[in-house]
């Protein structure tokens, strides 16, 4: 027999039910039990006459606690009252697990819901984020099979580093030493010789001396490596990959941005808006003159400076051509500007950040070499790399987004740990 979810069963009109789920709430008196089930799908009321039940009956029902298992059998009835418009009168039920007394209840501090988390998440609040978080990646995929790419996985265990030495994590190998991903990139562009373009998405690892709500020791990088592109390629295919993807979250989740307050009007009246894309000196201009900041050029924008920039933009802004001395090495130069990098942070608004990171990519094994010798790497582990640029070589470029900080974003979250189910941080590595 088909079991269907509570909202399932509302919206084919179903009137006897048979629903799964837990105890989300209970409270009653001698003559009625109310108990609120939930399931993946929702939260409804259940109605418990005591007329209807036998006295043990009864007692099963009385002594269930939250988060109890069970099912429930009955009738489904309209309640404007109720939130999803309908409530449950039950005439039968079976308990698969009596819970023991839930250590989470109102008032709890971050870290002891950090330490419960395999609980937590269970709340309204972390099912919410959940939902809107597997949509935002199935649209990802869908929206990149519609532009015709190609889906490339690469190695978590990597030779080198790719985003700068001091953030990696280091892994013993057998007998030798590698490191955790920082990045798909290296490897994404070794694909593009062969498929032109190609996407991933996959977990990513930094191991910065961090402890903002900003940051993550384990994130998840949702990558794309394109032949022929230039940087304002990427550009534009970033804002046009977040809209499709952000589309698709209000379009299937307004319900759970509204819970967690976002503004979804608001935020669908931004995907219908143009984004800007100006250069780094024209945001050092725009600090100067409104908030009158200074900002001495050859330096990355941090928090303070990029958030003070986005309060003059309603919408996610691009920001191009950051100084090349503060680059990884594989940005190159701008031919016409030598100091500045043909490369791209896009920062979202309201004080969010950097969500998208991206860059035309270099072409000169010279230059590439010299950064690389600078920053203290052996040159040997990047010859494959260099082989990329010594056979059939074209422009390409790419770009990754930070999935936590998008959804960060767009559910109006107060910390990036709760954009994912199990955050890793400098200071938290279980459950």
């Amino acid at each position: 027999m088909k079991k269907y979810t509570i909202m399932e069963a509302i919206e084919k009109g179903m009137q006897e039910v048979e629903f799964y789920g837990w105890v989300h709430r209970e409270r009653g008196s001698n003559k009625f039990k109310f108990i609120n089930l939930r399931d993946s799908s929702g939260i409804i009321q259940c109605v418990f006459n005591r007329e209807d039940f036998s006295d043990d009956k009864w007692e099963d029902i009385d002594k269930l606690l939250i988060e109890s298992s069970l099912k429930i059998v009955g009738k489904l009835v309209e309640d404007k009252r109720s939130e999803v418009g309908y409530e449950i009168q039950v005439s039968d039920f079976e308990i698969f697990n009596r819970a023991d007394i839930f250590p989470i209840t109102k008032d709890q501090s971050p870290e002891f819901l950090a330490d419960n988390r395999h609980l937590w998440i269970r709340s309204r609040k972390m099912i919410a984020i959940m939902k809107v978080r597997s949509t935002y990646v199935q649209a990802r995929d869908e929206f990149f099979r519609n532009e015709k790419f190609y889906r490339f996985d690469t190695p978590i265990l990597q030779p080198s580093q790719s985003e700068g030495g001091s953030t990696l994590f280091e892994v013993n190998y057998y007998d030798s030493k590698t490191y955790l991903a920082q990045t798909w990139q290296l490897y994404g562009e070794a694909a593009i010789f062969a498929l032109e373009k190609v996407y991933d998405m996959g977990p990513t690892f930094r191991a910065e001396k961090s402890k903002t709500s900003r940051h993550l020791s384990e994130f998840w990088m949702a990558e794309m490596e394109a032949a022929w592109f230039d940087l304002y390629d990427a550009i534009d295919f970033a804002k046009k990959e977040l809209k499709y993807c952000i589309g698709k979250v209000i379009e299937n989740n307004s319900k759970e941005l509204e819970f967690l307050g976002q503004n979804v009007e608001k935020l669908k009246e931004m995907l219908n808006r143009e984004w800007p894309t100006i250069k780094y000196r024209e945001a050092l201009k725009v600090l100067k003159e409104k908030s009158g900041m200074e900002v001495e050029f050859g330096k990355d924008l941090r928090t303070v400076e990029e958030e003070k920039l986005m309060e003059y933009f309603e919408t996610p802004v691009a920001v191009t051509h950051y100084p090349k001395e503060v680059m990884a090495f594989y940005k190159p130069s701008d031919k016409d500007n030598k100091d500045e990098a043909l490369c791209f942070d896009m920062l979202a608004p309201s004080g969010y950040g950097e969500i998208v990171g991206g860059s035309q990519r270099d072409l000169d094994i010279e230059e590439m070499s010299k950064r690389l010798l600078a920053d203290g790497e052996d040159l040997e582990n990047y010859q494959w790399y260099f082989d990329l640029r010594r056979y059939g070589s074209v422009m390409h470029s790419g770009y990754g987004v930070g999935i936590e900080r998008v959804i960060r974003w767009i559910c109006n979250l107060e910390n990036i740990k709760d954009a994912i189910a199990f955050p890793r941080t400098m200071l938290r590595f279980k459950p």
